[in-house]
């Protein structure tokens, strides 16, 4: 840094001008106060002629007990000033100008001159240094050339900092003071230079920036959105994020909303700042207890997502399966929707690995843990700091506090401290998850005959029975939707009885009627059987079909009779029939009632008596 610097920054952010007031000594000059005449600091410049060289230094009157607070090679006791107010600064390539400006500022501050000595005299300066020693006056007299116009708000507002320690929480505690204080000032002073800096605050400044960034506040405030710098932009969030033109935390929230909409969205504002935003509009939310509902508004879509499908995997049953598949894909990647399995059937395709997925979390267990803690861990409780990367001043400890802001994340307060308990990626084991996927991924392809086939690890073994019963799962279903759906009316079987007596009477001839008379007719119920089950077609799906002998065929098989007569009367398998007769029942019973080898039907003797009491216990 050399000594230009500073008097560059002393002009631009305070109106103040080297004075050089000794023609004898152009070596020699003062920035001095320009409300009071007081000197801050006094410059020092002369030639090296050994070295070739300027010999830059300067007194800074900031306080002794800086050289305790910073320790600099730079930094010194003063060369030429008297007192425990006074501090001397070399200039060179280790100088760092942002401290010595940041002293510069305190010296501003630093009160009442009572007066000083200024001593030129010095034993160790070299004979071949062109200036000669003598004093100076007693600085009676202000040197300061006249004041620019600076707006009386403006130098009110610079009145009010304080340095204090100089910590970072004081630089938040001044920026408060400073922002309400300017909380409804407007200007009508553009600035359109380039301004960096992190943290940036009030005091920064230089008088012309800071009427350009009110008079670019005062537009935004209308909804008129211009360019402005990142870091004069900040200090508007930083506003804010301290209730500083806002009326309420929910105003001041939907007013980082519209920075949002109008200022970054919109493409005038530089993007970096949006993860920041929406990372403090989440905070902001959370420590002044608006509802979940606008906190996950303002959150990152990338945090919400992420707990959205966190949440989606731990409780698979409460979600479709499309659902559960797009938390897979989350964090399975995109190699999980090109699968061929998706690809070739995308409805089948996610039900499928939404099937066993469910299933793991059901089945699975190690050491105590389900398949969801295995991949991903349990909830964990980490120290929070809201809003510490901003310029926020908390006018109070927070009082405690608990949040709930999802299923997977809070948010605790105890004697002002902040806990945040959430699932964290440092706990996930990916490998684990990715297994998971590879294994079913594996089976379903072989299943679905998509080629592309995966070779089986040994290690993924433990995820094939998930997969494995998601296939059998999906089977069952398939043959379910393929077969009618059938219900027995069984409230219609002494009519049944009664309409099969009839039809065997009018198809006997006469000489079967006189036969039927005679005391022993063994073939009878076998050929009356045959006769009066006829199938008949025109039934709907929910419906008892006519002609379909089911309730027949279950009282044949209770009182103990064959039923292949039935059977190849209406032309039915004794498979289906037993399949149908089964479902009918199953609501009922929840079990099979009935067996079938292909060939033939027999009944689970278990269920009788629960079947006897559906018909009433009358099975003649």
């Amino acid at each position: 840094m050399e000594l230009s610097e500073l008097t560059s920054y002393a002009e631009e952010k305070y109106h103040i001008q080297e004075q050089r007031k000794w023609a004898e000594f152009p070596g020699f000059s003062v920035l001095a106060d320009p409300h009071t005449g007081k000197w801050a600091a006094l410059l020092m410049r002369q030639w090296d002629f050994d070295r070739g060289s300027e010999i830059q230094r300067c007194d800074l009157k900031c306080g002794r007990q800086t050289l305790s607070e910073i320790s600099a090679p730079y930094l010194t006791r003063p060369f030429r000033m008297k007192g425990e107010k006074w501090i001397g600064v070399i200039f060179d390539d280790s100088t760092e100008a942002d401290v010595v400006c940041r002293l510069f500022d305190r010296a501003l501050s630093s009160g009442e001159q009572r007066g000083y000595t200024m001593v030129l005299e010095s034993a160790s300066q070299k004979k071949k240094v062109v200036y000669e020693d003598t004093s100076l006056p007693f600085p009676g007299t202000s040197f300061s050339l006249p004041e620019k116009k600076i707006p009386a708000k403006i130098r009110e507002m610079q009145r009010l900092y304080r340095h204090g320690d100089g910590s970072f929480a004081q630089k938040c505690r001044n920026f408060y003071r400073q922002g309400k204080f300017m909380e409804a000032y407007e200007d009508d002073q553009p600035w359109t230079g380039i301004y960096h800096r992190y943290f940036t605050t009030y005091h920064d400044l230089t008088v012309p920036q800071l009427r350009g960034y009110f008079t670019w506040r005062s537009r935004l405030r209308t909804g008129d959105f211009i360019p402005v710098s990142s870091s004069l932009a900040y200090l508007y969030l930083y506003e804010l994020l301290n209730g500083i033109g806002s009326g309420s935390p929910e105003d001041a929230l939907r007013k980082m909303e519209e920075f949002q909409k109008g200022f970054l969205d919109s493409g005038i504002g530089d993007s970096s700042i949006y993860k920041n935003l929406r990372r403090w509009m989440l905070e902001y939310a959370v420590i002044h207890g608006l509802s979940p509902e606008w906190a996950l508004q303002a959150a990152d879509p990338a945090l919400r997502d992420r707990d959205q499908a966190l949440a989606v995997l731990r409780d698979p049953g409460s979600y479709k399966p499309e659902e559960v598949f797009s938390a897979l894909r989350f964090f399975g990647g995109r190699k999980l929707e090109q699968s061929p399995v998706v690809q070739k059937d995308p409805v089948k395709g996610k039900q499928l690995f939404a099937a066993a997925w469910r299933r793991g979390v059901e089945r699975y267990s190690r050491e105590g843990r389900d398949l969801f803690t295995d991949c991903f861990g349990s909830r964990k409780s980490f120290s929070w700091r809201p809003l510490a990367n901003a310029v926020y001043f908390e006018t109070a400890p927070h009082p405690d506090a608990d949040y709930i802001l999802d299923p997977c994340r809070s948010y605790h307060c105890r004697g002002g401290l902040w806990q945040e308990e959430r699932y964290d990626t440092l706990y996930f084991d990916r490998g684990k998850f990715q297994g998971f996927l590879h294994e079913t991924d594996r089976i379903f392809r072989k299943y679905g005959k998509t080629g592309g086939y995966l070779r089986g690890k040994p290690e993924e073994a433990w995820a094939a029975p998930y997969g494995e019963w998601a296939v059998q799962s999906l089977k069952e279903a398939e043959r379910a939707a393929g077969r009618p759906k059938i219900t027995i009316d069984f409230s219609g079987l002494e009519q049944i009885r009664r309409d099969a007596g009839l039809t065997r009477d009018s198809l006997l001839t006469e000489a079967e009627r006189e036969e039927s008379l005679e005391p022993a007719k063994e073939k009878l119920p076998e050929k009356q059987e045959a006769l009066e089950e006829q199938p008949e077609t025109g039934a709907s799906e929910g419906q008892d079909l006519p002609g379909v002998p089911y309730p027949r065929i279950l009282l044949a098989l209770l009182r103990g009779e064959p039923v292949k007569p039935y059977l190849k009367a209406c032309h039915l398998m004794a498979s289906v029939a037993a399949d149908a007769i089964n479902e009918a029942l199953f609501d009922e019973i929840g079990d099979n009632v009935l067996e079938s080898d292909g060939s033939g039907i027999t009944l689970v003797e278990d269920y009788r008596e629960e079947l006897l009491q559906m018909l009433g216990g009358k099975i003649e």
